[in-house]
């Protein structure tokens, strides 16, 4: 019989979240972004539960466009890193991929007649990819020299300090931004991440990126998902596999790092680092049995972890626990782990099945 630890998957939730993105972009469409394996739930099924919804999708490369194609979803598909090789351009061609194309050699690739539909990435001070505006006109220029010109679908930049309201970098790039492509107006614009849908004001033009917020993570700083109103989508569950009292002045796990003051009933939880639980979660970081929120003690192991089940007294061995999902957000775990919930939604391991609701 197999182990019963579990991811389970939302799909109405995932909808739901999407349909918030929709009206927060305004004016604008949102195109969904699946990448990293639908950000851990499965891209198959997210791309599945989104297709009726969502007109175009967002990949980081090619190989997840592809699984898409896959799965018999036809609609575009914007490839965020661009193509890694010449020859991706004519797959992309063939399939209906977008590249986001964000340096000389990329661009020189379009000399091959099989160049596909793209995007132009301008960088606006995130300083990881991208033309700087500057270097915009001459980028069009030779577009308009070479034939590709008609080619170019729009502009599209990335916001580093979005999660941040107390921050100004975000206005300084959008401004940024429209001064940059602004000689080209008919072309589309792309600018926001899931950060920037929860800006006051903030212009999202024709499409916007929603990315970690189709799945219920906070894409804000000191915000949880649910206090943004949005769906948790995956409930990561293992089963209590043991119950003890531990005596006081007794220890838990390796390291001895946490000693009980008084007699403590704990459980043994069969989930661990190497299923992507984080490590560096340690005492006191929720989680919850039966709807009741209960406490990790000691280092989480590879394979198991402890709790503290003094605020559930009925917890048997076989109950489920919640490691993050509806009553523990998975953003409150990464903050106790000192990382993001984009990180642990993405690092669980394929020894934890999705099961698709």
């Amino acid at each position: 019989m197999s182990r019963l630890t579990v991811a389970r998957i939302d799909l109405e939730a995932l909808k739901r979240n999407y349909q918030r993105a929709r009206t927060l972009a305004g004016p604008g469409q949102a195109m969904a972004v699946v990448k990293a394996d639908g950000y851990g739930h499965g891209i198959e099924a997210v791309a599945g539960a989104l297709a009726p919804y969502a007109s175009r999708f967002a990949v980081a490369c090619i190989e997840e466009a592809v699984a898409i194609r896959g799965c018999g979803h036809r609609q575009t598909v914007a490839l965020l890193q661009g193509a890694h090789e010449p020859g991706d351009l004519a797959i992309c061609q063939q399939e209906g991929f977008e590249p986001v194309l964000h340096n000389h050699q990329q661009v020189s690739w379009l000399a091959d007649d099989r160049a596909p539909a793209f995007w132009i990435k301008v960088n606006t001070g995130m300083n990881r990819l991208g033309f700087r505006p500057e270097e915009l006109p001459a980028v069009m220029a030779g577009l308009e020299d070479s034939g590709r010109r008609p080619q170019a679908l729009g502009f599209v930049t990335h916001f580093a300090c979005a999660d941040d309201l107390d921050s100004d970098m975000t206005g300084l790039q959008t401004r940024l931004f429209e001064d940059a492509v602004a000689p080209w107006p008919a072309l589309m614009r792309s600018v926001g991440n899931s950060a920037a849908h929860f800006r006051p004001e903030q212009p999202l033009y024709e499409w916007s990126r929603p990315g970690i917020m189709l799945y219920g993570g906070s894409p804000m700083l000191d915000k949880t998902g649910p206090e943004l109103g949005l769906s948790p989508v995956m409930t990561l569950q293992a089963p209590l596999i043991t119950t003890r009292v531990v005596r006081a002045g007794e220890s838990v796990g390796y390291g001895a790092s946490w000693t009980a003051e008084q007699d403590t009933r704990m459980g043994m939880v069969a989930i661990g680092y190497g299923d992507g639980y984080p490590r560096h979660a340690g005492t006191g970081t929720p989680a919850a049995v039966g709807g009741r929120r209960i406490r990790l003690i000691g280092r989480v192991s590879m394979d198991m972890l402890a709790v503290d089940l003094s605020n559930a007294p009925d917890a048997r061995e076989g109950d489920m626990v919640e490691l993050w999902g509806s009553t523990v957000s998975v953003d409150e775990v990464a903050t106790c782990a000192g990382t993001i919930g984009y990180e642990l939604l993405t690092g669980v391991t394929s020894r934890v099945p999705r099961v698709h609701e």
